[in-house]
């Protein structure tokens, strides 16, 4: 296995490398959609409500599987309708589909931080005449945001592991590399113990960062 390891050692980082960006690049986009959404879903606007609790509802119904391929494969199609030479780069669409799938668990994430928060703050800031958007920025979202830290940090894990999912439209990530390498020596057993290790120690780190952070929060809190 020790053999197997330096051989494709500098093929194996830059597929977990891709991993990582992946990951990092779908939830920056997912903590986004996932503030809008959550916004949304705590407005006073009936509108509004419905609009996040459909598409939470929707996204978190749809395996994610089904939606990197209509996202691959269904959207180029559908433009290409209107642009001839529309191609979808594999990087592009994963963090897509990773992010609209990350960004419905994101969303109830917000909320719940944001509803976790006393009511009488929002009506401390707007008895000082503050709009309803700058308490929401100024007073209520950046004491959620403490709370939310340490569910950001585990739906980052979650989705680090989802990304192995998208190894089926081709993207470099580590499980396909790890396919690849098992097809090329035809030493599968070795193979998925190595990248299970490198998925572990990953995920096993930002796990641990995430419980040092989460005591590190209440400490401060007393």
């Amino acid at each position: 296995m020790i053999s197997l390891f330096k051989q494709y050692f500098f093929m194996l980082l830059a597929s977990l490398g891709n991993t990582l960006l992946l990951a990092l690049f779908a939830l920056c986009f997912a903590m986004i959609i996932g503030l809008i959404f959550a916004l949304m879903n705590v407005s006073r606007s009936k509108i509004l409500n419905a609009i996040g609790t459909v598409y939470v509802d929707a996204i978190r119904g749809v395996p994610l599987i089904v939606l990197a391929f209509f996202i691959y494969f269904g959207v180029p199609q559908g433009m290409k309708l209107i642009f001839d030479d529309f191609r979808l780069p594999a990087l592009q669409a994963g963090t897509i589909a990773l992010a609209m799938n990350c960004g419905a668990y994101m969303a109830e994430i917000f909320r719940a931080g944001i509803e976790s928060i006393d009511k009488g703050q929002m009506e401390a800031a707007r008895s000082l005449g503050l709009s309803y958007g700058i308490s929401m920025r100024k007073v209520i979202l950046p004491q959620a945001f403490k709370v939310m830290i340490p569910s950001i940090i585990n739906q980052f894990i979650i989705t680090l592991k989802d990304t192995s999912i998208l190894s089926v439209i081709g993207y470099p990530e580590l499980t396909n590399t790890g396919r690849t390498i098992a097809g090329n020596t035809f030493r599968s057993l070795e193979t998925w113990a190595i990248v299970g290790v490198l998925y572990m120690i990953v995920i096993v780190s930002l796990s641990r960062g995430a419980k040092a952070l989460e005591r590190r929060i209440k400490a401060n809190e007393k």
